[in-house]
């Protein structure tokens, strides 16, 4: 039971960094392939500031976040001169630096030996130690999360986001000043990641750089759109499907070293196949051009 819950909870996190995404990808056509960076941020942010000073987890969660967004806003800066390809690889860049400083800064952040015995968030005096009380806590930051992005996409707000995806000339003509929406909409999704990445290191307690690799990323972008870019139940679907399914294979008895690359296979089939008949996603409203 601990171990169904304990997938769960990482499904969670998974479709709190999916929605996070989804806002900058789906929602406002901005190819970012580096947005597991913002939860490296708010990760060692939080566990750093637990670690070192005694910062309660949840000021640190906040904290955390905030500084991923303000990565999210330099990082967006480069969104209003780059288009497509060449901001996709920007990002990417962005993702691949602050991997490297996790990696090698060792002074900071203990590099490849990572940070152990991160403390796990405090509630009314009460450590939540047990799973299914972090169960409860992850799913209350998911429906947050979705209640505050369905009402950014419902807003007037979201549809110029809308109108800056589908056509950004047209958007400049009308007077839209899109480089403070592409900028507004970077940090929002860098601020959620941020505190996905938080929830991650105080539930793991342990954190080390290879849990944020641009593979990562890739994965959460395979998540948005697997599910449907442009679609708030896509990212759930999306999440939720490419986190549980591959953990199915631990139950035929193989061993990982057969697993872990099956399983990249069965990614690959079934994007191969969504791409062919639904290029949109499963849920998807838009898909590049």
């Amino acid at each position: 039971m601990e171990y169904l819950l304990h997938i769960l909870i990482i499904s969670g996190i998974y479709i709190i960094l999916t929605l996070s995404l989804n806002l900058i990808l789906g929602y406002t056509g901005l190819p970012a392939l580096g947005h597991i960076a913002f939860a490296c941020v708010g990760a060692y942010t939080s566990s750093l500031l637990a670690l070192n000073f005694g910062v309660s987890p949840w000021i640190g969660l906040l904290i955390g976040a905030c500084l991923a967004s303000l990565l999210g806003l330099i990082i967006g800066f480069p969104s209003m001169r780059l288009k497509g390809d060449y901001l996709a690889l920007a990002t990417f860049g962005f993702g691949v630096i602050v991997y490297s400083v996790s990696k090698n800064w060792v002074d900071l952040t203990r590099g490849p030996m990572g940070l152990p015995g991160i403390p796990k968030f405090i509630v009314f005096g009460f450590e939540l130690q047990p799973v299914w009380a972090y169960l409860i806590l992850v799913t209350a930051f998911v429906a947050v999360t979705a209640f505050i992005i369905n009402r950014i996409v419902n807003s007037p707000f979201g549809r110029i986001l809308r109108s800056i995806r589908d056509d950004e000339v047209a958007s400049l003509s009308i007077g839209t000043n899109i480089n403070k929406y592409k900028l507004t909409v970077f940090v929002i999704g860098a601020f959620f990641a941020g505190i996905a990445g938080s929830l991650y290191a105080h539930y793991i307690t342990f954190i080390d750089p290879s849990s944020f690799t641009v593979m990562e990323s890739i994965a959460v972008l395979l998540m948005v759109v697997f599910g449907g870019m442009g679609n708030i139940k896509g990212s759930f679907i999306g999440a939720l499907i490419l986190v549980i399914f591959p953990e199915m294979l631990r139950f035929l008895g193989m061993p990982s070293s057969i697993a872990a690359p099956l399983r990249q296979m069965i990614y690959g089939l079934l994007l191969i196949i969504l791409m062919i008949k639904r290029p949109q996603g499963i849920i998807g409203e838009y898909r590049f051009k």
